[in-house]
């Protein structure tokens, strides 16, 4: 079964079209902002423009309108192409990835998070949570790693802190999605923010379907 994945949490927009385990076709572009404009081009230029029994895309946490895009694109690829939907957490993404190429046995995945925060999460070899994924102030996230290695986009505020610090420089791939086991798969294609959104409503309301 051929599975489209898409992954717009984070500064990278990214695609993948896998046959089970094997990378069919890749794109992965660092773009910051733009990803509204960037995805539907890079599904296109997939094989048979990406078409797939199943669609595969990153919740989150990362970039609220990054992860809303990718979401959206998601969902309605699988209403057109009567296809399965479904997502993947993007700090249990970049742990698989990194576990790949290290043989360490746990590792602290840090992402940007906006405001000055990070988002973090401690997992084992087999991806199992080591720790609940929260959004926190640099300090909190260095005193939290407890030895482990750092690993993300994020880290560079924890370097700020700690210049010796072991950190890897990393973004969720789409390419590497096929490392996740089924259980990591099958959330429902929604956001999953990790806080508050910024966006507010006068009187400091939380615009519908925004909230996290």
């Amino acid at each position: 079964m051929r599975t489209l994945v898409i992954d717009t949490a984070t500064a990278a927009c990214s695609v993948a079209l896998l046959d089970g385990d094997r990378v069919i076709a890749r794109a992965h572009d660092v773009v910051g902002r733009g990803h509204a404009e960037k995805l539907v081009p890079m599904i296109a230029a997939l094989p048979d423009g990406g078409r797939a029994e199943r669609i595969l895309v990153d919740c989150g946490p990362g970039s609220f309108t990054g992860i809303r895009v990718g979401i959206a694109a998601a969902r309605g690829l699988a209403l057109g192409w009567g296809a399965s939907a479904s997502g993947y957490n993007s700090l249990a993404l970049v742990a698989a990835a990194f576990f790949a190429d290290s043989p360490d046995e746990s590792v602290s995945v840090v992402l940007e998070g906006g405001h000055g925060e990070v988002f973090v999460q401690a997992f084992a070899r087999d991806l199992t949570p080591l720790s609940l994924f929260a959004s926190m102030k640099p300090d909190a996230a260095l005193a939290a790693l407890d030895g482990r290695t750092a690993v993300g986009n994020g880290v560079r505020w924890l370097t700020a802190l700690q210049a010796d610090l072991p950190v890897v420089e990393a973004l969720p791939n789409a390419a590497e999605a096929w490392r996740l086991p089924a259980a990591l798969t099958d959330l429902p294609p929604r956001p999953v923010y990790g806080r508050a959104p910024d966006a507010k409503l006068p009187g400091g309301i939380t615009p519908p379907g925004l909230a996290a």
